[in-house]
């Protein structure tokens, strides 16, 4: 996606099992001044379905960015990096892991399996959404991103 207009919506595919952060990521989002869309799924391997799905289909909506959690039921979210990697037709898609973990290990192992960026969750909702009005900023508004499952 090209740097967007105040008329786009960004089509944000968040993978999150706690449902109380998916409400304060999509808080922080609204809280930014910005319009985006949220498909959430519960976990890794729905996430991959859900790429799939898009990928093998131009009716599908257009993903702009990916917010992913790594610590995910059935397939976690490492698993889900290196999926996207390996299937050619969903690399494109940027990656930007949301996660509570600050271990130096998680943020190796993200960026090796080539995660865009890696932010840990804030504890209070203020800092969520200013972190929400970061990633629009750099993400939606600065950052050309690839036209993915468009």
């Amino acid at each position: 996606m090209s740097p967007q207009s105040a008329s786009e919506t960004a089509s944000i595919l968040l993978v999150e099992d706690n449902p109380g952060d998916v409400r304060l990521i999509q808080e922080a989002f609204g809280a930014a001044g910005f319009e985006a869309t949220f498909h959430t799924v519960g976990d890794g391997s729905a996430a991959l379905e859900f790429l799939r799905a898009h990928a093998d289909t131009a009716s599908g909506p257009t993903i702009d960015l990916m917010l992913l959690d790594l610590n995910l039921p059935r397939t976690d979210g490492f698993e889900v990096l290196e999926a996207i990697n390996d299937e050619r037709e969903l690399a494109p898609l940027p990656v930007i892991v949301l996660t509570s973990s600050e271990a130096t290990e998680d943020i190796r192992k993200s960026y090796e399996r080539c995660a865009n960026a890696y932010l840990t969750k804030p504890s209070d909702p203020a800092a969520f959404a200013e972190l929400g009005r970061a990633i629009e900023e750099f993400w939606i508004d600065e950052a050309t991103l690839p036209s993915v499952f468009s």
